[in-house]
């Protein structure tokens, strides 16, 4: 094996894990990727949820509100009524 062989050799065997770096590296960089798009798909169905969240806590106020407004109803009501 002459020197320029081995310097060849010795190239090629760089190029080899130079290769095997960049390989490892795009994998990584993919994972990252995935993992972004996870938290997005995640933070639009917590938005979401936060949304219906929001809905159902204001449709319970106007519940509770209008079983309020019933209750004096009923009081007054119940006071028109003679006692028997």
């Amino acid at each position: 094996m002459t020197t320029s062989d081995a310097i060849s050799t010795g190239a090629l065997l760089a190029m080899g894990v130079i290769a095997l770096v960049l390989i490892i590296q795009c994998w990584k960089l993919y994972d990252i990727g995935q993992m972004i798009r996870d938290c997005k798909n995640a933070t639009r169905w917590l938005r979401i949820w936060e949304m219906e969240n929001r809905e159902l806590r204001s449709a319970l106020r106007a519940e509770k509100a209008h079983v309020e407004q019933l209750q004096r109803k009923l009081v007054v009501l119940q006071a028109m009524i003679p006692a028997a």
